[in-house]
């Protein structure tokens, strides 16, 4: 592999000098750099981001950190952040945590030494506190949580959703209502909860028999449907489901398929995100509108902020509004009143 020591012994000139060259910085006589672009020729070198970034101290790469590359909502809070950077001249390098602690840390403290120029995480289950440790200075962005003042972040306010999905349950008639939370840690999980526990409580004296039950998902597909399956099989089973998001949710479907119940008016269902899948399962899905692609390009465009500004830079925050999407999965034939 050609180097660029063996461009500069090639052209007769120091390291420096071709350095120089190939960031279009600093003095270098015609001459020299004429020698060094035939030696870089003839060598078939191409510069990489990181001899560039020795110089000019920027790679125009950024990281992003997501828990589930197969999960549809992080994947269209990737396609926003890498369309918004790729406008910019950036490129994004992507890492799966898995849902991982320990490989989050990794995967930040690469990022950290491959000379990444700042860092987007996107739904992690760690505290701010060690989140700050693995960046150590880097600029950062938080995405699907809410950041301390001193951190840029974009999110949803899902407590909000969470009490609307909950709502939605009882104003149709159901009175024993399950949710299906997030993974453990999971800061917008947390606030989901929130959301279906406060509703219940405070609706419990008005509704006669209304009850909540909480379980824990892992915001995966088979979960939902093994955790389905379980509920639906039990003699006292739910007639309302929120499930954390869509991909349980569209688990749950499948298992009351399964286990012969109808949707809606046996079970009702209500998910969160609104991925594609939502509006082509059957029935339809019930759920709440999380814009994910927006809020990728938001969160490049935050990070991009601090970028341009450097230490003066003040943390900002951008909020998204949960939204109701009706669809098949609570539209029973005879819908109670509020």
């Amino acid at each position: 592999m050609t180097t660029i020591k063996d461009v500069a012994q090639r052209a007769g000139v120091s390291v420096t000098t071709v350095s120089r060259v190939i960031n279009d910085s600093g003095y270098v006589g015609e001459t020299a750099r004429e020698r060094v672009t035939k030696a870089m020729e003839e060598l078939n070198f191409q510069p990489s981001r990181l001899a560039r970034g020795l110089v000019s101290g920027k790679t125009s790469t950024i990281g992003l950190l997501i828990p589930d590359v197969a999960n549809p909502f992080f994947a269209d809070v990737a396609r926003g952040i890498e369309d918004a950077a790729i406008a910019k001249g950036y490129t994004t390098i992507l890492c799966n945590s898995d849902w991982k602690r320990e490989r989050e840390v990794m995967y930040l403290d690469i990022l950290r030494s491959r000379w990444a120029d700042g860092v987007i995480i996107a739904g992690s289950r760690s505290g701010e506190e060690v989140i700050d440790q693995a960046t150590a200075g880097l600029p950062l962005v938080l995405v699907d949580r809410r950041g301390s003042a001193k951190r840029s972040s974009v999110w949803m306010d899902n407590e909000r959703g969470g009490r609307l999905a909950t709502s939605h349950l009882i104003n149709i008639g159901c009175r024993r209502i399950v949710h299906i939370s997030g993974p453990e840690g999971s800061p917008s999980a947390y606030g989901r909860k929130l959301g279906f526990e406060g509703v219940i409580s405070e609706n419990r004296a008005r509704y006669e028999g209304l009850r909540g039950e909480l379980i824990q998902g892992d915001f995966r597909y088979e979960g939902g449907h093994e955790i389905g399956l379980s509920l639906l099989r039990s003699k006292d089973r739910p007639d309302g489901i929120f499930a954390a998001n869509d991909l349980m949710a569209v688990g749950i479907l499948q298992a009351a398929r399964f286990c012969g119940i109808e949707v809606p008016d046996e079970l009702a269902i209500v998910g969160y995100d609104n991925i594609a899948l939502s509006e082509y399962s059957f029935p339809s899905l019930t759920t709440i509108a999380q814009p994910g692609y927006a809020m990728g390009r938001s969160a490049f465009q935050l990070l991009l902020n601090q970028l341009g500004s450097g230490r003066n830079h003040h943390s900002e925050q951008q909020e998204f509004e949960p939204k109701l999407i009706l669809r098949g999965s609570t539209a029973r034939k005879q819908q109670a009143g509020t």
